[in-house]
């Protein structure tokens, strides 16, 4: 009995068994359809891909090469003389940055970098031409190099736009022999055929777009071209050679300064003035960066050699410029108008250095000693810029 009905069911079970195994086979032929169809769209996805690819790829490498003979061509044309007037082309550079700077004019700024290391100088960058990313890492140096432009030279604008009617002096006047002259490319004199200079300077902070720096010798106002990290092992050259002239020490050192019984309170009054605008933290730490100054003799040729004349201002109190130092910041003069005399004793001169909006009256003698008389606030800080970096601005980094 019992085998008699499982023969009844044996076609049955046969049947499902027949119907599950051609599903299973219809469900993986149908998967496999669709994995087949998938494949086939994935892999004309990717040559589509490889197709866009090759195409950039072909017209990055179009456009290099057209950039390349551009700039080739663009090179070549700039060598060429003019055939106008055979002048070379010029290669017209944009200041990146000016400098605000403890030193108000031209006399008084250190004729080389480094001789004043209490010299503070803000570097500005213009936040439209270079991102504060740029100066990313540039803390870790302790120096940098300063690549910047002669601005106050008043030939500047004759020198640029008529190149062919500006001669300048082949040979300037050299204070270290002095008054003695010698060729302009053997000098640091700021009166060249391209007035460009070269300093170096300490890197105190960097904030932003702006940078902090010590032992400068420029002059407020000064447009910056670029600067650079300074690199011992390469930047600093054992053995190098000068002339004899250049190693001669202290030629323009002075003997001694000496500050009046009076200034230390002439000092006081005007900071109360000056301290918001001043990279100094005190009356104290302001008159350190005056006697530094004075530690050099900073009168041009001409006043060292006529001592007796007075200096005449003008109706605003400032100096004019044929009675300032004729150079920048540099190691020479380049004034063809300086009469050679024998020094007499100086006591009875006055003379003025502007410093940090600050007026400083001082008097050297024959002896080459120095006593700073006054102080008085100078016309520059009452009318100046109101958003000059200060010293509370980087009292965190100087801290």
């Amino acid at each position: 009995m019992g085998s008699t009905v499982n023969s009844k069911w044996l076609p049955v079970t046969s049947t499902i068994t027949v119907a599950l195994a051609l599903l299973s086979a219809s469900t993986a032929a149908i998967s496999l359809y669709f994995c087949r169809k998938k494949a086939r769209v994935l892999y004309s996805k990717i040559q589509e891909l490889e197709i866009s690819l090759n195409s950039c790829m072909q017209k990055s490498a179009a456009e290099r090469q057209g950039r390349i003979r551009a700039q080739q061509d663009l090179r070549k044309a700039l060598a060429q003389p003019k055939s106008e007037n055979l002048e070379q082309a010029s290669y017209p550079m944009t200041p990146i940055g000016v400098v605000q700077s403890c030193f108000s004019t031209r006399n008084g700024t250190p004729r080389q970098p480094l001789l004043v290391p209490l010299a503070r100088a803000c570097l500005i960058f213009d936040s439209a031409r270079v991102p504060p990313a740029s100066l990313e890492g540039l803390v870790e140096y302790s120096h940098c190099w300063i690549i910047y432009v002669f601005h106050l030279n008043t030939d500047l604008v004759k020198l640029w736009k008529h190149p062919s009617r500006s001669k300048f002096k082949a040979k300037v006047r050299v204070p270290r022999l002095k008054g003695g002259r010698m060729g302009v490319f053997a000098t640091r004199s700021p009166h060249r055929p391209c007035p460009i200079g070269l300093t170096v300077a300490k890197v105190e902070a960097v904030q932003g777009n702006m940078v902090l720096l010590s032992g400068v010798d420029l002059v407020d106002g000064t447009p910056i071209l670029d600067i650079k990290p300074y690199l011992p092992y390469c930047d600093s050259i054992q053995g190098a050679a000068v002339p004899e002239w250049v190693m001669v020490d202290n030629m323009l050192a002075v003997a001694s300064v000496n500050f009046s019984e009076s200034f230390s309170s002439s000092l006081s009054d005007c900071w109360e003035t000056a301290k918001k605008k001043s990279l100094y933290a005190s009356p104290d730490e302001l008159q350190c960066l005056i006697k530094q100054v004075l530690s050099w003799d900073i009168r041009s040729i001409s006043q060292r050699n006529q001592p007796h004349d007075p200096l005449i201002k003008t109706g605003n109190g400032e100096a004019p410029h044929s009675a300032l130092d004729s150079n920048q910041n540099q190691d020479q003069e380049a004034s063809d108008n300086e009469n050679s005399q024998v020094c007499h004793p100086s006591g009875d001169v006055t003379y003025h250095l502007i410093l940090e909006g600050m007026d400083v009256s001082y008097r050297i003698d024959f002896n080459g000693n120095v006593i700073v008389e006054n102080v008085v606030v100078s016309s520059d800080i009452l009318n100046g810029n109101q958003n000059r970096s200060s010293f509370l601005m980087w009292r965190d980094e100087l801290s």
